[in-house]
Parts: structure tokens; C-alpha cells; sequence
């Protein structure tokens, strides 16, 4: 997840995070995560790349720009995503998105919640399509989604998307694993560094 980020272009980090941070923000960001709270969902490329991480971070909605009367709830999430220019226009940002507010709704969090600036144009379309209020002042934005309750429905939606990500990140795995193996054999020519992703 550090590469990923290290990986954004400047711009590309401005809008990840409000403002274009140097490499040791970046690193501090990630070693600040409390995985055992928050979850990050990854969508990886067929070389079995990072291409897309969604950071779904929960707090007492005390703690977050959306007015307590938004809900009712304990905490609200707050989610952020980004993509690399590879995997751009593909709908990840926006299936990140999906999944993380199915997440949330089977979890007992009714608000989703995002902060970026205005001018990001991604966050703001995924905002809108999703039908969230957004609310902009200073340059800045703060878009919220009211989720419904959980149903069997939406329980059992989540479970398979679950396993189906299990099933499509062990393949790629074990394909990327093969493909070192095979590259370690006698007589085999070693693959350029920027082929073996």
C-alpha cells in the first residue's frame, strides 16, 4: 500500500489527501493506520500491481465534520480512495466506493462520509453518482450517504463479493508466484525488472 501511494504523482496525491504530501507524510500516514479498526480495500491487476486502494476509517461521528444530527449512530466512516493512472476510467474508484458503503451498511454505520477538495472531479462523480449531499466551502468539499439498514439481502451480497476477492486475489497471487518460479529454472531468460510488476 506504501508503493502505491509513494507511486502517486503529485497531483494525483493532492487530491488523495488534501494537499501534495512528501514521501515521509505518505509513510507516517501508513504506519499511523489502525488496521485492527479501519479497512482498506485493494483492487490488484492481473501482474498482481496494487492499482486501487479504498481507506474506510471509523470514528465517533463526534470526531468528523458531518453534523451529529446526521445520525443517530455511535461512529461514521470516512472514506478515501485512489487509483493509479493505469487503472483510471475503469470504474475501481467507484466499486472501491460500492464496496466499502456495503460495508458499512451491514455493520451498523447508516452515514458515509468524504472530505476532499472541490476541484477533484473523481471524488465529486463517485459523490454524485452515489446520490450523496454534498456540502462546499473554501475549495473544499464534504459529501455524506445515508445508508439503509442491513437485510439478508445486503448480508449475503457482501459474503460473496468477500469471496469472490479471496478467489480473485489468491489467483493472481499464485499466477505471480508461478511466474517467479518458472523465471528460476535452468535455461530460462530473467524478465526485465518493469515485466515482473
Amino acid at each position: 500500500m506504501l508503493r502505491h501511494f509513494l507511486a502517486l504523482e503529485k497531483s494525483d496525491r493532492l487530491l488523495r489527501f488534501g494537499s501534495a504530501l512528501p514521501d515521509e507524510l505518505v509513510t507516517q500516514y501508513v504506519q499511523k493506520m489502525d488496521f485492527s479498526r479501519d479497512m482498506i480495500l485493494g483492487v490488484y491487476s492481473s501482474g498482481f500491481k496494487l492499482v486501487g486502494v479504498g481507506h474506510l476509517a471509523f470514528a465517533p461521528k463526534e470526531k468528523t465534520p458531518v453534523k451529529s444530527a446526521v445520525t443517530d449512530k455511535e461512529q461514521v466512516a470516512e472514506f478515501g480512495v485512489s487509483v493509479a493512472r493505469s487503472a483510471r476510467g475503469m470504474g475501481v474508484g467507484s466499486k472501491l466506493f460500492e464496496r466499502a458503503a456495503m460495508h458499512c451498511r451491514n455493520n451498523d454505520v447508516d452515514t458515509l462520509y468524504m472530505h476532499c477538495l472541490s476541484s477533484n472531479k473523481t471524488m465529486m462523480h463517485i459523490a454524485k453518482k452515489a446520490g450523496m449531499e454534498i456540502q462546499r466551502e473554501y475549495g473544499e468539499a464534504d459529501a455524506y450517504l445515508k445508508l439503509l439498514p442491513p437485510n439478508p439481502g445486503s448480508m449475503l451480497q457482501e459474503a460473496v463479493q468477500e469471496q469472490f476477492a479471496m478467489f480473485d486475489y489468491t489467483l493472481k497471487a499464485n499466477a505471480r508466484a508461478a511466474s517467479k518460479l518458472l523465471q528460476r529454472l535452468p535455461g530460462r531468460k530473467k524478465a526485465a525488472p518493469s515485466e515482473q510488476g
